[in-house]
């Protein structure tokens, strides 16, 4: 017999709401978060180029693996200097 474990705990998530997004990005700080999958960082060097084209404000970032939750104090960093994150996912 085989028994799978979920550490997500899925059973019960939390109900949160999700925060409004903003009209446009024009002033705001766009990070960038890699989550160290294989090609991530080509995809998110592609994106950063198109929103510095645009007048944007990028910063980078690189989870330590993409095997575990980002750390919080990464999280933490990263909601203290920007306004949105985009998170990259690669193959």
């Amino acid at each position: 017999m085989t028994i799978f474990m979920d550490p997500t705990s899925e059973r019960a998530p939390e109900n949160r709401q999700p925060l409004p997004r903003p009209a446009d990005l024009q002033g705001k700080t766009v990070g960038l978060l890699d989550i160290s999958k294989p090609k991530g960082n080509i995809f998110i060097d592609r994106l950063e180029d198109l929103l510095v084209q645009k007048g944007l404000t990028t910063k980078r970032y690189i989870k330590p693996t993409f095997t575990r939750v980002a750390p919080i104090e990464l999280n933490q960093q990263i909601a203290a200097e920007c306004d949105v994150v985009i998170e990259s996912l690669a193959d």
